[in-house]
């Protein structure tokens, strides 16, 4: 009698966690969309948007599956996390972006670094497009066709800083990891980082924290500096390729 009350009270401890699991990926659905809207933002219309909010729907099923409340965070910030890397993970098996336009990121992001390092300030646009024997309006296109190529997650920039460190710059895939020296890594990373959000221009300070802190779209920020998407996109390129310069610094002086 006492075994077939214990095995009953598993099965019932069972499905109680299985109703949880499926509460939690039905209520969390619209953060798949959420997600996938910011991302697909800066990408070209040959991606197909059902392809990534698939992705994002397996990510928030091995969200639920992994989920520790135990931890103390929500589920639906570690559920963000893991949902944007599976879109970006399938972004990466598709190889959408061309390798040229990945070169050329790299480029702009070496030429930032060797600029920053060399002046000991924040380039401006001027300088970097005379760096590259460009004028302003080919500098400015080159943001454009390279804003893709940079959506990158802090985990990814944590992946290309530690890779980076062993093997030289090249950007590899995010993973997760409850490994100490990658928690060490990602603390010292985000102090790097955080470094440079704070050297970066006015303005591209202010297009990062509407972006990635108020969570505002590129045509809000639109609206809120007076100027066009597509140049609140090619400002959006170019902090972001500051804060890879910056990484690609901190590497140098490993």
């Amino acid at each position: 009698m006492k075994l077939e009350t214990q095995r009953a009270a598993t099965h019932a401890d069972t499905g109680r966690e299985q109703a949880e699991r499926e509460i939690l990926i039905t209520d969390n659905v619209d953060l798949v969309h959420y997600v996938v809207s910011r991302v697909a933002a800066n990408l070209p219309q040959r991606v197909e948007r059902e392809d990534l909010v698939s992705a994002g729907l397996i990510g928030l099923i091995k969200a639920a599956d992994r989920f520790d409340p135990q931890r103390g965070i929500k589920f639906r910030t570690y559920a963000s996390t893991v949902v944007r890397g599976e879109v970006m993970e399938s972004l990466r098996e598709k190889d959408w972006a061309p390798r040229s336009v990945r070169r050329k990121a790299r480029e702009l992001a070496a030429a930032v670094a060797e600029l920053e390092g060399r002046l000991h300030r924040a380039p401006t646009d001027l300088e970097i497009a005379d760096s590259l024997d460009m004028d302003l309006e080919g500098y400015y296109d080159l943001l454009s066709n390279t804003s893709g190529a940079n959506l990158l997650s802090l985990d990814e920039l944590l992946e290309e800083w530690q890779i980076g460190v062993a093997d030289g710059m090249t950007q590899f895939a995010a993973s997760d990891s409850d490994n100490p020296a990658q928690i060490a890594d990602k603390a010292a990373l985000l102090e790097i980082v955080a470094n440079a959000v704070e050297r970066l221009p006015e303005r591209d300070r202010l297009v990062v924290n509407l972006y990635y802190h108020e969570e505002l779209t590129l045509q809000e920020i639109g609206q809120v500096l007076g100027v066009t998407e597509s140049r609140v996109c090619q400002i959006h390129t170019q902090a972001i390729t500051r804060l890879r310069a910056a990484v690609y610094r901190s590497i140098e002086l490993q």
